[in-house]
């Protein structure tokens, strides 16, 4: 049974998503960083914070350097500013949370530990752990909207394909159930949901080449060489206006395609690459009640709020 969340009393329900924290042990670049969600999580008092994935950081580092090596105690750490503040929090895995000592479900495990998560494993049976459905509820108790977490998976398994995992088709099959669970055919109107994972769909790209965007494009993006069909089936679902991704660390534009916003969030981990001059920071998701919209930004190290980020124009001499 999923857990369910309230608007606040002004119609308001406000989400920080922090992502590629890459916690390892306490070290400096760890210290820095939980130092940035502190910042950003007393100057937008979120309702919820959901972390996209890169939690920890289990993958092998460069001569000299120290792994690893205690992923539990390591996630337990990277934690510990939320619980601390009592805030709710949702987490999907990345692609570098489990690459060594540790397995999905085994850090699922320490994941429900926590006082304060509203993570939930999800059903045993489809591919991934962590694949869940959290309800929000208006004030008086009525659904209000859905949020959807999927776990994207690490690596490709086949011989054949190389590069990252996709989303699977019995997550995609789960998913379209859920929606339709949530929005029964005799419902007026579809309750709007937003959606969570950590490694992009294609379509981050093909939105960045086809529709006006906001914000930064430092690299590629770094999508499965498969596409599965998340995405149509998003848009056949109908009631998914939002997708938030992390796994780019230098990525943090947002941009729309038939119908659904796709976001990057802004990169948290200091433990990991960036850009001169890029700060390390979150992305703020706000949904007001009844609206099929939200409003973004991003809180950035220093305190200080991006509200508005640079316009992205698509090549119009691109033909067919």
């Amino acid at each position: 049974m999923s857990k369910s969340l309230s608007f606040r009393k002004d119609g308001t329900f406000t989400i920080v998503q922090f992502t590629d924290l890459h916690w390892m042990d306490g070290r400096p670049e760890d210290q820095r960083t939980r130092e940035i969600m502190e910042r950003v999580m007393d100057a937008e008092k979120p309702d919820l914070v959901v972390i996209t994935g890169d939690v920890i950081y289990t993958g092998p580092v460069s001569p000299g350097k120290k792994e690893c090596e205690h992923p539990r105690e390591a996630f337990r750490d990277a934690v510990a500013a939320l619980e601390e503040r009592g805030i709710p929090w949702a987490v999907v895995f990345g692609n570098h949370d489990t690459e060594n000592r540790i397995s999905r479900d085994e850090l699922m495990q320490t994941v429900l530990e926590h006082r304060h998560t509203v993570t939930e494993p999800g059903p045993a049976d489809l591919s991934g752990s962590g694949n869940y459905t959290l309800e929000l509820v208006d004030a008086e108790g009525r659904p209000a909207a859905n949020l959807y977490f999927l776990d994207s998976g690490d690596y490709s398994s086949l011989e054949q394909v190389p590069g990252y995992n996709w989303i699977q088709r019995d997550q995609i099959n789960w998913l379209a159930a859920e929606s339709a669970r949530l929005n029964p055919s005799g419902q007026a109107e579809k309750l709007p949901a937003l959606a969570f994972f950590h490694i992009p769909i294609p379509e981050y790209q093909e939105v960045w080449d086809t529709q006006v965007c906001y914000g930064h494009k430092y690299e590629r993006v770094c999508s499965p060489p498969v596409n599965s069909g998340l995405f149509a089936a998003l848009v056949e679902m109908g009631d998914v206006i939002g997708t938030f991704c992390g796994h780019d660390h230098i990525n943090d534009y947002s941009g729309t395609l038939h119908g659904i916003r796709l976001s990057y969030g802004r990169a948290t981990g200091c433990n990991t690459y960036g850009k001169e001059g890029f700060m390390r920071g979150a992305r703020v998701i706000r949904l007001s009640l009844g609206e099929k919209d939200f409003d973004t930004w991003l809180r950035l190290e220093d305190g200080s709020a991006a509200l508005e980020q640079p316009i992205h124009e698509p090549d119009t001499q691109e033909t067919n």
